[in-house]
């Protein structure tokens, strides 16, 4: 097989769950285990962090490859869902996976793959980890994909633990409530290794405590430590620029993040949090080498999709943000912007619970509702209809894309127009 036939393999033989939803859950790590046994265990080759949360972990993940890189290791970066290309998911030192090396790896074990019936989310895991040691990373950092104890990453033993923090997301697998939701978070804590909590919530605190008290890992609130800060106020939030306090003291007296949005000040205190236990373990970054990490992480790992503007006249941007706690920071944040009327580009995909998401959206602006380019996307006739109801106006549009253009040219010179929903919204816009 070529490249492009390998892809079509993987998309239409292999069910993923970004795509096609419960079709590819799978509610235990068999077929993970059995893959890496197959292929002699890759995972216990290179050091590595394992990142969960509901919000965040994305940029917590690509902020602290950036960071490892900026300190001289060679660094594994695996994520997911992709943006535009599938090899984004899997990067050693900001550089994408090879055409060739994906489509060697399907040609040599599809066999084995068929017969273990893999999700797709499970082979290009095991696909991850066979590259990280063939290119013999120093150590890899490892964003989970659906929850954290069922999921198909959750068979590293890492440095450090990460829990961003919890919201209200894929509650038909997760649970129905933020302490069910924690308790599913909380499976990536490992005995003894350290954990760092991004944000410190009542409802999920007492659950992670006693999670790490049970398997006496040292448990750090990232929040409780560091405080990051707005400094001042960029052109367009085009930039983020603040401080960084440990415990009232100045850390980084200065920071410039080229991710504008106000929630990766969480982000970064959370970094923060996983440096300092990285330190601590004998894997120094310096105060320098964090804040290199942060001003360069676009540069160094190709991030997208987070607060990107895609143009100014009118202002134009996209965000990923696709449930009520992370669309509640972004339409705070629109609040803090200069413009006279708002256009929202907005589709979702058919698993989500609207009725939250839909309370957060607000109702003076015009909607452009369209349906994302995948099996599991929401229907853009369904999604007005429920958004009438939450007294949400706007017209229906075949695609992203004619979504987009009837929002530019709506809108006036001042105008603010903000596109997402959902990451595979922002695929097709950025």
């Amino acid at each position: 097989m070529n490249y492009p036939q390998t892809l079509r393999y993987l998309f239409e033989q292999l069910p993923m769950y970004q795509r096609v939803g419960a079709a590819a859950y799978k509610a235990n790590l068999d077929n993970t285990i059995a893959l890496c046994h197959l292929l002699d265990n890759p995972q216990n080759a290179f050091k590595s962090l394992h990142i969960t949360g509901t919000n965040g972990k994305g940029s917590v993940s690509h902020m602290l490859a950036s960071v490892l890189q900026t300190a001289g290791f060679r660094t594994g970066l695996y994520t997911s869902p992709h943006l535009k290309d599938f090899r984004e998911r899997i990067r050693v030192n900001g550089k994408k996976i090879s055409q060739s090396y994906v489509t060697a790896f399907i040609s040599k074990h599809r066999q084995d793959l068929e017969k273990l019936q893999l999700s797709f989310f499970e082979m290009t895991v095991g696909m991850a980890f066979q590259y990280f040691r063939d290119q013999q990373v120093d150590i890899a950092v490892i964003e989970v994909g659906l929850g954290g104890r069922l999921d198909s990453t959750n068979i590293i033993i890492p440095l450090v633990s990460v829990i961003t923090n919890v919201s209200l997301d894929h509650m038909q697998f997760l649970g129905d409530s933020l302490g069910k939701i924690a308790v599913e978070k909380a499976g990536i804590i490992k005995p003894g290794i350290p954990v760092v909590i991004g944000e410190t919530q009542y409802e999920t605190k007492k659950i992670f405590l006693r999670k790490a008290k049970k398997l006496n890992a040292p448990i750090l609130f990232a929040d409780q430590v560091f405080t990051a800060s707005r400094t001042q106020r960029n052109v367009k939030q085009k930039l983020l620029a603040g401080k960084l306090t440990r415990k009232g003291e100045t850390f980084l007296p200065h920071f410039i993040s080229p991710l504008g949005g106000l929630y990766q000040l969480k982000n970064i205190q959370t970094v923060a949090g996983v440096c300092e236990e990285l330190s601590k373990l004998g894997v120094p970054v310096s105060k320098n080498e964090l804040l290199k990490g942060l001003r360069n992480v676009i540069r160094d790992t190709g991030l997208k999709g987070r607060w990107q503007i895609l143009s100014n006249r009118p202002l134009t941007i996209c965000d990923t943000a696709h449930n009520a706690g992370g669309l509640r920071d972004v339409m705070a944040q629109i609040e803090t912007l200069s413009h006279e009327q708002l256009h929202v580009v907005f589709g979702v995909v058919n698993d989500k619970h609207l009725e939250p998401i839909l309370q957060i959206l607000p109702t003076h602006a015009t909607y452009y509702f369209c349906k994302p380019d995948i099996p599991r996307g929401l229907g853009a006739d369904i999604l007005k209809l429920a958004a009438l109801s939450a007294g949400l106006k706007g017209k229906v549009y075949p695609t992203v894309k004619d979504a987009l253009k009837a929002a530019q040219q709506k809108a006036g010179p001042q105008d603010l127009v903000f596109v997402g929903g959902s990451t595979f919204v922002v695929a097709e816009v950025v």
